[in-house]
C-alpha cells in the first residue's frame, strides 16, 4: 500500500512539474486594448457604445468599421467566424466600399471588442448583439454576409427579423452538424476540460499557426502577418476566457435546416471545398431549404475563402449584389 501511495504521489508530482514547465515556457500574458490599437485599430476603426435599451446593460464598446457610400440605403454587414475578427473581410471590403456602405464589427469575445460582461455566448445573444449594433448605426435594412459562426448568426438574424435582411451571403456557414476531418488544434484544446483551463494562461504561437493553416485550403497562403493577427487578438484581455465559455455554452440546434424554409430573400452560398470542418454538402442542404438560393463552390479553397483568396471569391458576390434575383 505504501509503495502504491508513493507511486501515486510521484505521478502527481511529475504531472505538476510538467504543467509548471509548460506554463513557464508558453505563458502568454493578456494584451490590453491600448497595446492592440496601434496595429489592429487604424482608421476608420472606431469604438461605439452599444447598450440599453437595445442591449445590455452594461454598455459594451464595440469595434466597428463603417466605410463607403452614405447614400447606400442597404449596407453590407459582414460577420466573422469563431476566433476571427473584422479583419478577415479586408480583401472584400476594400473593393466593395467603392459602391457600397460596408459595416464590419468584432463579435462579442473576439478581436478588439472583447468579452461580454454578462458571459453569455449563445447564438440568440449574438443575434441580439448584431441587431443592437445596427440599431446604433440607424440601419433598418441590410445585406448580411457571414462566414462560419457569422453565417449561422446571419441566418438566425434573418429568421428573427426578415424585414431587416434584404439578401444573405453565407460563406462556409456553421449551423448544421459538423462532419470534421480535421478540427483546428486550438478548437480541440478548448473542448478538453483539463487543457482548456490552461489556455487562459498558455498560448503557444505554434498552436495558433497550426489552427489558421488548417482552415486554409492551401496552407502556404498563411503568412506571418496573418498568424500575428490571430495570435495577438486572441490574447486581448478576456478573449481566451470568452472562447472557452463559448465552447462550453454551445448547443447544436437540430431544427435550423427546417426553419430555414422560412427564408425567402435572395441567398448566395459560397463554399471552399477544402473545408475540413463543414463539408460542401452542408451548403447544398442549406440551398435546398431556401427558396431563392444558389451555391458557388471553390475547389482549392478552405473554410475562410474570403480571406484566403478575396480576388477569386469577390466577383461572385458582386454579381449577386447586382442581380435582380437568384433563382434555383
Amino acid at each position: 500500500m505504501r509503495t502504491v501511495r508513493r507511486s501515486l504521489l510521484l505521478s502527481v508530482a511529475s504531472l505538476a512539474i510538467a504543467v509548471a514547465i509548460l506554463v513557464y515556457i508558453f505563458w502568454a500574458r493578456d494584451l490590453e486594448l491600448w497595446e492592440l490599437k496601434g496595429l489592429w485599430f487604424p482608421p476608420p476603426s472606431v469604438l461605439i457604445a452599444v447598450g440599453a435599451p437595445t442591449f445590455g446593460p452594461p454598455a459594451i464598446q464595440v469595434h466597428v468599421r463603417d466605410q463607403g457610400s452614405r447614400t447606400d440605403s442597404t449596407p453590407l454587414v459582414m460577420i466573422h467566424g469563431t476566433s476571427s475578427s473584422l479583419h478577415t473581410w479586408d480583401g472584400w471590403a476594400e473593393d466593395l466600399t467603392v459602391h457600397h456602405r460596408v459595416i464590419r464589427m468584432d463579435l462579442l469575445g473576439f478581436g478588439i471588442t472583447g468579452p461580454d460582461p454578462s458571459h453569455q455566448y449563445s447564438i440568440a445573444r449574438d443575434v441580439q448583439f448584431v441587431r443592437a449594433v445596427l440599431d446604433s448605426l440607424h440601419v433598418k435594412r441590410a445585406v448580411l454576409i457571414g462566414n462560419s459562426l457569422g453565417g449561422e448568426i446571419a441566418i438566425e438574424t434573418a429568421l428573427a427579423d426578415s424585414a431587416l435582411v434584404a439578401r444573405l451571403v453565407l460563406v462556409n456557414a456553421a449551423g448544421l452538424p459538423a462532419v470534421q476531418t480535421a478540427e483546428p488544434l486550438g478548437f480541440r484544446l478548448a473542448r478538453m476540460p483539463v487543457l482548456r483551463s490552461m489556455l487562459r494562461y498558455v498560448l503557444p504561437r505554434s498552436v495558433v499557426e497550426s489552427s489558421v493553416r488548417s482552415v486554409y485550403g492551401d496552407p502556404s497562403r498563411v503568412n506571418a502577418d496573418v498568424v500575428d493577427r490571430y495570435y495577438e487578438l486572441t490574447r486581448r484581455t478576456g478573449n481566451r476566457e470568452a472562447v472557452i465559455e463559448r465552447f462550453e455554452q454551445r448547443v447544436t440546434d437540430t431544427t435550423l435546416l427546417t426553419r430555414m424554409h422560412a427564408l425567402h430573400m435572395p441567398t448566395l452560398i459560397l463554399w471552399g471545398e477544402r473545408d475540413r470542418m463543414f463539408p460542401v454538402e452542408n451548403g447544398n442542404r442549406m440551398a435546398s431549404a431556401v427558396t431563392f438560393a444558389r451555391v458557388v463552390r471553390f475547389p482549392t479553397l478552405g473554410h475562410v475563402p474570403q480571406e484566403e483568396d478575396p480576388k477569386a471569391t469577390l466577383p461572385r458576390v458582386e454579381q449577386f449584389l447586382h442581380a435582380p434575383i437568384i433563382l434555383k
